[in-house]
């Protein structure tokens, strides 16, 4: 089936795949295109678009909207595989693969942030998969979110790898006159060959720093997510020296920086890959990640003692990843203080890639 196909309406009797598939109401159709070989997009109508996420998780936000869910970025430890589950998908494969698509989005957001009960808090994007993803591309669903939210004064924050961003500067720079926008890029990998093994379905990284360069011109602050941070492979001096030195340079105004974390999900798929890629590395990544998914305290500190000197000689601001067991004292109160609002040089709104732990598709 061809993207020129792609609006729902268009959609007939043998477009449409079984009703039963995922065992999920609302699904519409299947698309496949040889742009995108290997996948498929499932199209659904959402009931909801808002996610309220529970006090329990300790994320820096409240609400979160997710128009995709899975994603060809292809990070191999991408926290939110574990999510695909939910659906009787798999955190491999799958996950990279199986993109469900919620073509209503934005219709459906717009009513509900036009409701007299609706409380005007801050709503991060980017926080499950990313909504920068090349798929946007055609589906186009961020130019209606971001102006559902701007017109309904709801501030809101976007964290992506996704270069796509640069489309939507001038929609974002016209709703950051209406309520606070804050844009974080993730940039974790400063070595060409590695990034696209790591991350094989992501814009490179020199794409990435122009985005941050853009819209650092347009006046943003733009904060970079150093993370993940790989033990034995990104965490030497030199690696983080180049990228802090590349954020700089491209106009970053703070860094959050953070060591690999392996939920369950992830931790399989990164382990399988780290065995195949570099398999002397396989026990120690066990050995590091034997009793939690977190990496172990005394390299967090080393890691700390590392990069604060290299932050200083850089002049940027930082602080570690808010998503750490050190920093859950972040809440949400402390969140809406130090939200990034455009034109002001303050952190992001802590949107630390937090896993929602009921993540809907509706």
């Amino acid at each position: 089936m061809r993207w020129s196909s792609q609006n729902v309406e268009s959609a007939t009797a043998s477009d449409a795949p079984p009703p039963e598939l995922f065992g999920v109401r609302g699904l519409v159709r299947t698309v496949r295109t040889p742009e995108f070989a290997g996948m498929a997009f499932h199209e659904v109508l959402a009931k909801s678009a808002l996610n309220k996420v529970p006090a329990s998780s300790h994320m820096p936000f409240s609400w979160t909207v997710n128009p995709f869910r899975g994603c060809s970025h292809a990070c191999v430890y991408c926290f939110a595989r574990n999510t695909h589950r939910y659906l009787d998908l798999d955190a491999g494969k799958d996950f990279d693969s199986q993109v469900i698509v919620k073509v209503n989005i934005a219709d459906v957001l717009r009513a509900e942030v036009a409701k007299p009960r609706w409380g005007h808090e801050l709503v991060a994007l980017g926080t499950n998969t990313d909504p920068y993803q090349r798929a946007e591309g055609r589906y186009a669903l961020m130019p209606g979110i971001i102006s559902a939210l701007a017109e309904h004064g709801t501030p809101m924050s976007i964290l992506t790898k996704g270069t796509l961003l640069r489309r939507d500067l001038p929609l974002l720079e016209q709703a950051a006159h209406q309520v606070p926008v804050d844009i974080s890029m993730s940039i974790a990998i400063f070595d060409d060959d590695l990034q696209q093994r790591v991350e094989p379905g992501t814009p490179t990284t020199a794409a990435r720093l122009a985005t941050v360069r853009a819209a650092a011109d347009r006046g943003f602050n733009v904060t970079a997510f150093l993370m993940p941070i790989l033990p034995y492979l990104t965490d030497s001096t030199d690696h983080l020296d180049a990228a802090l030195a590349g954020l700089k340079e491209a106009g970053a105004s703070s860094v959050i920086y953070g060591a690999l974390h392996l939920r369950p999900g992830a931790r399989e798929w990164f382990l399988t890959w780290i065995d195949r890629e570099y398999p002397h590395l396989g026990s120690a990544y066990r050995s590091m990640y034997a009793r939690s998914s977190y990496a172990p305290a005394d390299y967090r500190g080393w890691l700390a003692r590392r990069i604060k000197p290299l932050l200083r000689r850089h002049g940027l601001d930082a602080r570690p990843d808010g998503d750490s067991p050190a920093s859950r004292r972040f809440t949400r109160g402390s969140a809406a203080r130090q939200t990034g609002v455009h034109r002001q040089a303050t952190p992001a709104p802590g949107a630390a890639q937090g896993l929602e732990p009921q993540p809907t598709l509706f």
